[in-house]
Formats: structure tokens, C-alpha cells, sequence
């Protein structure tokens, strides 16, 4: 990971964006795309780098990158990322608990309210409290689902256009919204 974010630096945040060995490149038109698609490959060229060309996708308008749908216009999660998600019964177990948590974190700004919601789950997790698989466990566990399976698509705000910051704030979670 490190390599490609050394040989990528010039460009990551303008028109790449590197996981491990995953690369995407995005550009506002056809002719930024050939352009950056050209330097893309003249680094990886230079370094003696490969791609598995039946692994790489060209020219789309839509990608799946990381467990979302990206699009110039949103991003959205995957849904078949959230399938494991909904597909996960009941933990049985702290380690169990953890492991739910922290996939389901993996979308935590798609979900409103995500910190309220689990709760009740994190609350298993806490030093010296006996595991107990209460209802509102139960409860907590089949509304984050639910929510997952109709999370928003998150949209880019518009430049120069004015914005408020809703916010509110428990002794357990804070919230923001900015409209």
C-alpha cells in the first residue's frame, strides 16, 4: 500500500485513489479520463508494475470500489456488500458482537442515527458486563439491518450554494446533518 501511495502522490486526491492494489481513476470528461488513464499506466509502466488486464474496468460511469457504487453524481453502498450483513444471525458472543459491529461500521454515514441505534450491542462489549443477548439487543440488531437495506445515497454538496449544520448531542452519541 505504501508503494502505491508513493508513486501515486502527485495525482491521489486529483484524479487517483489507491487501496492496496486496487486503483481508481476519476476525471470530469472522456478526454481528462484518456489523459489520466495514459499517466496511470506510464507510473505503473515505469516502475515495472502489472495489471491483470481481466481485472480492470474501463471507461464506466459507475464503479463498485470498496463496498460502495461510486458515480460522479453519488455514492451509494453496495448492495451485495450489505447481503452479508443481512444474512448475519444473532451473535452469540462478544468476539461475534465485535465482528457485526465493525462491518456494519464500515457504512456508518449511511446510516442516521447509527450510534443510538447500537447501543444496546455496545454496551455487551463493555469490560465486566456479562454476555446477554437481551431483546433490545435483539431490537438493535434487526434495525441496523433494516436501515442498512435502505441507506441514502450520499450526494456531493454544490458549491457555492449556503449550507446549515444541524447537530444534536446525548451524553452517548452526537449527530450532524448538513443541509
Amino acid at each position: 500500500m505504501d508503494l502505491m501511495n508513493r508513486i501515486f502522490r502527485p495525482y491521489l486526491d486529483q484524479f487517483v485513489v489507491v487501496f492496496i492494489d486496487d486503483i481508481l481513476i476519476y476525471s470530469r470528461n472522456k478526454f481528462e479520463h484518456a489523459e489520466h488513464l495514459r499517466k496511470v499506466l506510464q507510473i505503473l509502466q515505469d516502475k515495472q508494475l502489472y495489471v491483470k488486464f481481466s481485472k480492470c474496468e474501463f471507461w464506466l460511469c459507475e464503479v463498485g470500489f470498496l463496498g460502495h457504487i461510486v458515480s460522479a453524481s453519488s455514492i451509494r453502498v453496495d448492495p451485495s456488500k450489505i447481503s452479508a450483513i443481512l444474512d448475519w444471525k444473532p451473535p452469540r458472543n462478544v468476539s461475534k458482537v465485535c465482528s457485526f459491529l465493525g462491518l456494519a461500521g464500515y457504512y456508518i454515514r449511511f446510516v442516521k442515527g447509527f450510534s443510538m441505534t447500537v447501543t444496546p450491542l455496545t454496551k455487551l462489549l463493555q469490560k465486566d458486563v456479562k454476555f446477554e443477548w437481551s431483546e433490545k439487543c435483539q431490537n438493535s440488531f434487526d434495525q441496523l439491518k433494516t436501515l442498512l437495506t435502505e441507506a441514502p445515497v450520499l450526494v456531493q454538496p454544490e458549491s457555492g450554494k449556503e449550507f446549515v449544520i444541524y447537530s444534536d448531542a446525548l451524553l452517548i452519541s452526537l449527530g450532524f446533518v448538513l443541509m
